[in-house]
């Protein structure tokens, strides 16, 4: 999953971005306004924290943007505690949720978690296909109840592919939504990254279809 952190504060920046890196996310951060509208125009993000106060182009202006270009991902802003004018002009502009400042970072967390499984149409923390189980809080991955190791990045391909199980996600898609803008990767990474989770969860829950990409049967269906 791929966020963009978008927040002049270097403080608040940096804390969030190590944070969400923690949880699993490939994680960018932008602190202008201006540039941060072109990202999310032409990039495509699983969500977004979006503060409002930002240079160049102020985040009421980039969320706008985004919803009359039709840029759908769900967008967190963060406001200034007690300022309620500020919420409402920002849910009015298209945001899904808010978060005041200062915040807890495990509230902020939750709330990504939330949007990001709400966009996929799932509400159920806990991500089931066939024996393979997906904890999202506590980003554990078992198999018939045994718990399975996976590396950051393996556990990201699994939560995608689950989060969106029953459709054919191409290996474009996945390079997009898996790696940040400039991490550099080689033209077969998603064959080997899907090797290596097949391995490591034992079953054959991650389908191939062959010239379209790959899939997981929604609720362990098939």
């Amino acid at each position: 999953m791929r966020v963009l952190v978008v927040e002049d504060d270097a403080r608040i920046a940096r804390d969030v971005t190590e944070a969400l890196g923690a949880a699993g996310f490939a994680v960018e951060h932008e602190p202008d306004g201006e540039r941060a509208w072109f990202l999310g125009d032409v990039e495509d993000y699983d969500l977004v924290v979006l503060d409002l106060g930002l240079p160049r182009m102020d985040g009421l202006t980039v969320l706008r943007r985004w919803r009359a270009n039709d840029r759908a991902m769900p967008v967190l802003v963060l406001t200034a505690r007690g300022n309620w004018r500020e919420r409402v002009e920002g849910i009015d502009a298209g945001a899904d949720d808010y978060l005041a400042k200062p915040f807890e970072m495990a509230e902020l967390l939750a709330r990504v978690r939330a949007l990001v499984r709400r966009s996929a149409g799932r509400a159920d923390p806990q991500l089931r296909a066939g024996p393979v189980v997906l904890d999202t809080v506590r980003m554990q991955v078992s198999v018939d109840g045994v718990p399975k190791r996976l590396s950051p990045l393996e556990y990201r391909l699994l939560s995608y592919l689950m989060h969106h199980a029953g459709r054919v996600i191409s290996q474009a898609e996945l390079t997009e939504h898996l790696y940040a803008q400039d991490f550099e990767r080689e033209s077969n990474s998603i064959e080997v990254l899907i090797g290596r989770v097949r391995r490591k969860l034992g079953t054959e829950v991650i389908r191939t279809r062959r010239g379209f990409g790959y899939t997981v049967e929604r609720d362990g269906a098939g």
